[in-house]
């Protein structure tokens, strides 16, 4: 692991690294938080982020430096996908390939031996944070934002008791009926749909896969990809048929943008500090 550069951040740092990852087979890269530095963090928040997106874009404009300042919590941000393969069509749309990982385990040719982001991070990552940072295991939550929302509630619903919460905002909650989903899945997993539905936050909670604290979901209601490609109506349906408790807060003249994600990020992450303390 070789830390790369680092950013005083209010009392604490913002540190980027990369390492070789054992898992997708390739360089990786991802970014921390540590609120004081000198002293080991005792909880830990894994922030996933969305399509397009790097290490750096949730610690560059969501503002979570200020609110964990000083506290005993780091955040830390993996990449979005592996980087520079070359694979056929990794590179020629937004949201599919480079960027766009879709924390799926790839199957299809090629993309079986690097695309494997939800080991990624729910090993690799996972196992970073307490071997790295000493975090107990106990002590860690997961959260995320669109393509990254759909990665937490994926992650989050399939290994409860390795999270103490979860929480998304504007995520892609039902991924087998958006063109967003429908176009990853089957980039990744090929056609067969069966396979797609342990990657689905509905399906899961539909197949009894519930976590034990409630998920909260932050939407906007002027999200451009709203209600098309997140569906969020499905995850409130699909919660009641599983007895799953669900925050959802709809919010009036938000958008997609780390302008909404800032604006109730400090939510989000009081939450899950409580949810860690508990």
């Amino acid at each position: 692991m070789q830390l790369n550069k680092t950013h005083k951040s209010f009392d604490g740092e913002t540190r980027f690294y990369s390492h070789k990852s054992e898992v997708t087979n390739t360089d990786m890269n991802f970014s921390v938080f540590v609120p004081q530095p000198g002293k080991k963090p005792s909880k830990c928040i894994i922030w996933l982020s969305g399509l397009t997106c790097t290490e750096e874009n949730f610690m560059a404009k969501a503002g979570a430096q200020a609110m964990l300042s000083g506290g005993d919590t780091m955040i830390i941000c993996p990449d979005t996908s592996p980087r520079g393969l070359d694979l056929p069509g990794e590179n020629e749309s937004y949201d599919f390939g480079s960027g766009a990982g879709f924390y799926v385990n790839a199957t299809t040719e090629g993309y079986a031996d690097y695309y494997q982001m939800y080991d990624y991070v729910n090993d690799e990552i996972y196992g970073l944070v307490q071997t790295e940072f000493e975090v107990p295991e106990n002590k860690i939550s997961i959260m995320g934002h669109s393509m990254g929302g759909h990665g937490a509630l994926v992650i989050g619903l399939r290994n409860p008791k390795k999270y103490k919460s979860v929480s998304a905002f504007s995520p892609i909650v039902n991924p087998i009926n958006s063109a967003w989903g429908q176009k990853a899945l089957a980039g990744y997993l090929g056609d067969d749909t069966s396979n797609w539905k342990e990657y689905d936050a509905c399906a899961l909670l539909e197949s009894g896969h519930v976590h034990s604290a409630p998920l909260l979901i932050e939407q906007g209601l002027a999200d451009d990809f709203y209600p098309a490609e997140l569906l969020t109506e499905n995850i409130e349906a699909s919660a009641k048929k599983a007895n799953q408790d669900l925050i959802l807060n709809k919010r009036e003249g938000y958008d997609h943008s780390y302008y909404f994600i800032a604006s109730f990020l400090k939510d989000h992450l009081d939450f899950h500090q409580s949810n860690l303390n508990s």
